[in-house]
């Protein structure tokens, strides 16, 4: 990110985050859990289109997006969006993954956080839906750890296919213990060892949200094209385990039958 571009994030961030916080009433648990500072993938639940607001007001350092480039086209995101950090990204180019990915790494390196939906996009039924393997692919390139996080309430300011929020509603962010995977950097193209990291991630939003869990990738409204940036992964339930048990699993199952005590937190 430019300076200038910095600097209109810093901002953009002194403005919204006030406004909010008068139009809305915030509970936060587990802000400690975020690193202070170098790298982190935040991977917050999505079921609003707001939500990329609320994440942002509660943190005390930047946080940068990768959106979907057709937030420009809209007089309403055009330039707060970026303002707050947000990467445009042209979802319908075969390139669009990588793209993704790339510029997310380039964030992470320079130390900062970053924020992206696992599930993808916006669950339109409230429920907690499967996650892609890309923040997996990130923390195993990057080093980076990432941080589940929870947004309680969302849903109700502002319901799909609602053109302005409701004011006054209570939200929650919650952040869990974040998961740890540099020990596993040289398995960073295991699809197994992937898969297994998403689906811990998965686990722990539920517990922060108490969203029901449904084993498929959330779809899209038919007027959307199919993006390509959500990186898929196999199908696999979200398994009631601690970090431990699943990280020490993906060794196993992958012909790793050693892999020593378990980095994650808890």
């Amino acid at each position: 990110m430019s300076r200038q571009a910095g600097q209109l994030n810093t901002v953009a961030r002194k403005v919204v985050g006030p406004l909010f916080r008068v139009l809305w009433r915030f509970e936060v648990d587990g802000l400690d859990r975020v690193p202070g500072r170098g790298p982190a993938i935040l991977t917050p639940n999505h079921t609003s289109v707001i939500d990329s607001f609320f994440l942002p007001c509660v943190l005390p350092r930047r946080i940068t997006y990768v959106g979907k480039a057709e937030y420009l086209d809209d007089w309403k995101t055009r330039y707060l969006f970026p303002a707050l950090g947000m990467i445009p990204i042209d979802r319908t180019g075969g390139d669009a993954a990588e793209a993704a990915l790339s510029a997310a790494e380039s964030v992470l390196r320079r130390g900062e956080l970053f924020g992206i939906y696992p599930e993808g996009t916006r669950s339109r039924n409230g429920k907690l839906h499967k996650g892609h393997t890309g923040p997996a692919r990130l923390a195993l390139r990057t080093g980076a750890p990432i941080v589940p996080v929870g947004l309680i309430g969302t849903r109700e300011i502002q319901p799909p296919d609602t053109a302005l929020p409701t004011p006054f509603r209570p939200v929650t962010v919650r952040f869990g213990q974040p998961i740890e995977v540099t020990r596993y950097r040289h398995r960073a193209d295991d699809r197994r060892l992937l898969r297994q990291i998403m689906d811990e991630v998965m686990y722990e939003i539920r517990e922060l949200t108490g969203q029901e869990y449904v084993d498929t990738y959330a779809s899209k409204p038919a007027s959307e094209p199919t993006p390509s940036t959500e990186l898929a992964g196999e199908t696999v339930v979200v398994p009631r385990r601690s970090s431990a048990e699943v990280l020490r699993a993906a060794g196993t199952e992958c012909g790793h039958n050693e892999l020593g005590p378990s980095p994650v937190g808890r």
